[in-house]
């Protein structure tokens, strides 16, 4: 039975505050108001009071509209018909498409038990070397790229986008500027790959509150997908405009602060979207990769560090290209071993030498003079980086391995790589030649 009540006690912000009894956390509620109807959803209960947030905002409401409890939580509707589909921050259409009404799921359900989760085992191929061959991918991987305002982490999105080999993306955009929200549209549409993917947009003009539901709702679809086996991509960019609405509701509702203004439940709101991520036994499988935008690259920001506890390594996107230092995949482990034999050395020696040709680099800006050595590393460091560090680099696993060791062959004698002489023998290039 619906609960009908007439008198709001309190109105800030978007959140509307009145008494009510027998509601439950996470309702969803209808205001009627003079500009018609608006949903809400209960975020806090303390007593008989009832703080609701409006989606839409609060302006136009007042004390006297009435607010009719449905007795359920958000629902949105699942089927295939959402597939090249572009929906805002309450699975409304954004792309001028019908409305999608039929076979209705609840979304914020319970994470899956640990206990009935696969261990990862398998690689999502990207084509971009920096995440193949350095830090790979995983099915069912929670993962973040750490970057800064300015960095093209969208670009990078859209290309994981478009190449990824999975069954369906899913794109959760929040904050967005709309330039952003057009360059991802339009991307996906002209490269063929909306068909396959489903987006849902909070752009910065939007109300704040339909900012939080984005998560939810992708993740939510997402998983109903691999429950009927499909691999599924979510992207989510970015989570940090995610804790900032997060943090702006939290004020009006004079919670007290943390750490930079931040609720003090922060690290939950975010474990509570990562563990959506999941491997399931003769289904398919939830894969996360988001965007943490760092103010001032600073990683101690109350965001990215409750992140890097959360999530399962990071990607480390400066001046444009993923840095080999400060990038981590906890789990490529589990899949390099899987891969080609010389994967996981290759990688260990790039990695190290690339070290050293930093180390060269600050020689060479102190004016020191630059020793033959010195200028294998340096020239090592060059191809590296064109090679395989650029972003518009594109290739599959195996040529970025064969890649790399023709890198190493342009720059150094075999036995100066550090690597086993039974991989030199199976495949140390011939030629000492390199794009």
């Amino acid at each position: 039975m619906k609960k009908i009540y007439n008198k709001i006690m309190q109105i800030s912000g978007n959140v509307v505050v009145l008494s009510a009894t027998g509601i439950k956390y996470g309702e969803l509620a209808v205001v009627t108001s003079e500009r018609g109807d608006s949903f809400a959803e209960v975020i806090r209960i303390d007593g008989k009071l009832v703080y609701l947030q409006v989606f839409a905002g609060s302006g136009g409401v007042s004390t006297g509209d009435e607010v009719r409890f449905l007795g359920k939580q958000m629902e949105i509707s699942f089927s295939e018909n959402l597939l090249g589909r572009i929906f805002d921050g309450t699975g409304r259409p954004r792309d001028g498409g019908p409305a999608l009404t039929k076979n209705l799921i609840e979304i914020c359900g319970p994470t899956v038990n640990p206990a009935k989760r696969l261990i990862p085992s398998s690689m999502i191929h990207t084509g971009i070397p920096m995440i193949d061959l350095f830090n790979s991918l995983v099915e069912s991987q929670k993962i973040s790229i750490f970057t800064t305002s300015g960095e093209p982490y969208n670009e990078l999105l859209a290309r994981v986008a478009l190449q990824a080999k999975v069954d369906i993306i899913i794109l959760g955009g929040m904050g967005l500027r709309y330039d952003d929200y057009l360059f991802l549209k339009n991307t996906l549409e002209s490269e063929g790959a909306l068909s396959r993917s489903i987006l849902y947009v909070h752009t910065a003009a939007d109300p704040v509150v339909e900012c939080i539901m984005v998560p939810d709702i992708s993740l939510t679809v997402a998983e109903n997908f691999a429950l009927r086996g499909k691999k599924v991509l979510v992207l989510l960019t970015d989570m940090k405009n995610f804790c900032d609405a997060l943090k702006e509701i939290a004020i009006t509702m004079e919670q007290v602060p943390s750490n930079r203004g931040y609720p003090g439940d922060l690290y939950s709101q975010l474990a509570a979207r990562y563990e959506k991520a999941v491997d399931f036994e003769n289904a398919g499988s939830v894969t996360i990769l988001s965007v943490t935008t760092m103010p001032g690259n600073d990683v101690t920001h109350p965001v990215p560090d409750n992140t890097g506890y959360i999530t399962e390594g990071q990607y480390y996107l400066n001046n444009g290209r993923i840095e080999p230092f400060g990038s981590l995949s906890r789990l490529k482990q589990y899949v390099n071993k899987k891969t080609r034999d010389d994967h996981r050395p290759l990688m260990d020696a790039m990695v190290q030498l690339y070290a050293y040709y930093q180390e060269v680099l600050e020689k060479k800006a102190m004016g020191f003079r630059m020793t033959r050595s010195d200028n294998r590393f340096l020239k090592y460091g060059v191809l590296f980086e064109r090679n395989l560090m650029n972003l518009s680099v594109e290739m599959p696993l195996e040529e970025a391995l064969d890649t790399g060791w023709r890198i190493l062959s342009a720059c150094f004698d075999p036995e100066e790589t550090g690597i086993r002489t039974e991989l030199i023998k199976r495949f140390w290039p011939e030629s000492k030649t390199t794009d």
